[in-house]
């Protein structure tokens, strides 16, 4: 279904579709094609080879169409068609496209002589999403790309702009702080990390139980670890616990796409609510998805879609507790902690070891 936030109303999805196969420019940079099935987005006119009515979802800005997950075509090439009433976001986008893998920060700008501000304002003008946004986003999307065609695991330094290794080390022991001189008599939770095909994942468990499993960059991180610590009353240090290498067994697995299974023994803590949330996500079959609404109608609540997403994004234990699964009404992908183009590459790889029939959900 077509998200318009126009002055004007545009016409129904299937009115675009015969506009996409029609190449009409009738709605130039009013209407923009998702293609499911390539994760690409493009311009009503665009003279690629046309999806199948099933695989197209129509937004009306460039920024919706970025927010879902979806990467612009290099054909029609939509971002620079918007680009071209602001002077200053073309020039930026052509310094992107020289440097498409550089980590831009706002010093990078200034030292180019471009106010940060300015930028930004410009950028949400032109395109509805930041310069700096765009930037990681076509980072990801990247990534993305080459282990879809079998490159090798992502350095931690790709999706956080690490300069090394090293540099992913320390902010690891930044994240977890300093052992306590005293447990106070309290088992402590032991942190680690485990690399995969999408970067780092930071495990949290203790003796028993996994209490958490986040990509490494996810913005609420922080924040997960200090409610945990004050939830069970103890302290995180690094460390390896059996459920963690447990978990890092199993996620090895899974990235190979041999197995679907996860048996880790898991910490859920979260309401009663979120937890009956966390046990029909953990329900949805490999390969499958199902829509906020869906989950809603069947835990029976009254605030339905608004407050199962609120429970989806309380997951503490990706991956595992599938929130990646969770999709629009509309079949747009939405938010995900870990990255849109990381919840793009997850449902891809489930959808290719669905077939096998040999995988089933964790």
């Amino acid at each position: 279904m077509l998200q318009s936030g126009m002055l004007f109303d545009l016409p129904n999805d299937d009115v675009l579709y015969d506009a996409l196969l029609a190449r009409s420019s009738d709605y130039e940079g009013q209407a923009f094609v998702c293609v499911k099935s390539t994760g690409i987005f493009c311009r009503l006119s665009c003279p690629a080879r046309k999806p199948k009515r099933e695989n197209t979802l129509f937004f009306d800005s460039i920024a919706a169409c970025i927010d879902s997950g979806f990467r612009p075509c290099e054909r029609c090439r939509p971002l620079e068609q918007a680009a071209e009433k602001e002077p200053l976001v073309k020039s930026l986008m052509e310094l992107l496209d020289r440097q498409p893998d550089r980590r831009w920060t706002e010093q990078d700008l200034v030292e180019r002589g471009f106010d940060p501000s300015t930028v930004r304002r410009a950028f949400k003008r032109a395109l509805g999403v930041t310069f700096l946004d765009l930037a990681r986003q076509r980072r990801m999307a990247e990534a993305a790309r080459q282990l879809s065609t079998g490159a090798s695991v992502i350095e931690a330094q790709i999706d956080a702009g690490y300069e090394s290794p090293s540099g992913f080390r320390a902010a690891f022991a930044k994240l977890i702080g300093e052992a306590p001189a005293r447990s106070q008599g309290r088992a402590l939770l032991f942190a680690d990390w485990i690399e995969t095909p999408l970067g780092p994942m930071v495990a949290v468990a203790d003796r028993t139980h996994l209490h958490l499993l986040e990509f490494h960059d996810r913005k609420a991180l922080p924040a997960e670890l200090e409610s945990l610590k004050r939830k069970v009353r103890s302290a995180v240090v690094p460390g390896r616990t059996p459920p963690i290498e447990q978990i890092e067994a199993e996620l090895k697995a899974y990235f190979e796409g041999r197995s679907g299974d996860f048996c880790t023994p898991l910490a859920l803590d979260g309401s009663a609510f979120e937890r009956q949330v966390w046990a029909k996500l953990i329900e949805i079959p490999l390969g499958e998805t199902r829509s906020y609404g869906e989950i809603a109608r069947e835990v029976a609540t009254m605030e339905a879609v608004r407050a199962v997403a609120r429970a989806n994004g309380s997951n503490r234990i990706a991956i595992v507790v599938p929130c990646h699964r969770c999709i629009g009404a509309d079949g747009s992908l939405t938010g995900y902690g870990g990255g849109i183009a990381r919840k793009q590459w997850l449902l891809r790889h489930e959808g290719k070891m669905r077939p096998v029939g040999l995988f089933k959900a964790g």
